[in-house]
């Protein structure tokens, strides 16, 4: 048991790092681009260096960007600028930028393909216990049903499993700001247990 605690530790301090690391190297990309920020690929050069050049991210608890909503996006570009979310690369990043640059950038963002499902074995109990929980709570009727999203709701459709855990959680105890109160709302009565069988089979579907 206590090499597994071990093993586990050693993994999620290896995220924590990789995830450092590609910040740094985010945070260096964006004072060069802004300094030859030419074109809208140079933009965006930085973002792509965490979220991945073709819309699926490998860095751990950070979203992949492509096939979600642009005007999703837009919106959560234009929150960052103002400080409205509060994620400090982020936030540094979007600085100065206009709301066409904004514009722009989503709707690059947004035609990048979709990620692909998370693999491996599938857990048919976990399945099934998620979406019973998705129609009891009604999730594929804001973000449709095959929780591609639109508008103003995200794409969920394959999305990293630790970063839907983690955006769970931040909804759930209110560190997450929404357009409103209803996210926060529907999961108060959501279990942590429930939290990871919602992400888990979101990751899964396609």
């Amino acid at each position: 048991m206590k090499s597994l605690r071990n093993l586990r530790v050693l993994r999620a301090l290896r995220g924590e790092l990789t995830f450092a690391l590609s910040a740094v190297a985010a945070l260096v990309l964006l004072s060069a681009s802004r300094a030859h920020a030419d074109t809208l690929e140079a933009r965006l050069a930085p973002c792509l260096a965490c979220h991945g050049a073709k819309g699926q991210s490998a860095n751990p608890e950070v979203p992949s960007l492509g096939g979600q909503p642009a005007f999703y996006l837009t919106i959560q570009l234009l929150m960052f600028r103002e400080k409205l979310r509060v994620v400090e690369p982020m936030n540094q990043m979007m600085q100065g930028l206009r709301d066409d640059d904004l514009r722009n950038m989503a709707a690059y963002l947004a035609k990048l393909p979709p990620p692909e499902p998370a693999g491996g074995t599938v857990d048919s109990a976990r399945m099934e216990k998620a979406r019973a929980l998705i129609e009891q709570h009604r999730c594929n009727f804001c973000h449709n049903r095959d929780y591609s999203g639109e508008q103003n709701v995200p794409r969920l459709a394959g999305q990293r499993e630790d970063y839907l855990v983690k955006a769970l959680r931040e909804y759930k105890n209110n560190t997450r700001r929404g357009y409103d109160a209803s996210m926060a709302d529907v999961l108060y009565p959501i279990s942590e247990e429930q939290i990871s069988d919602l992400a888990y089979l979101l990751a899964r579907l396609r």
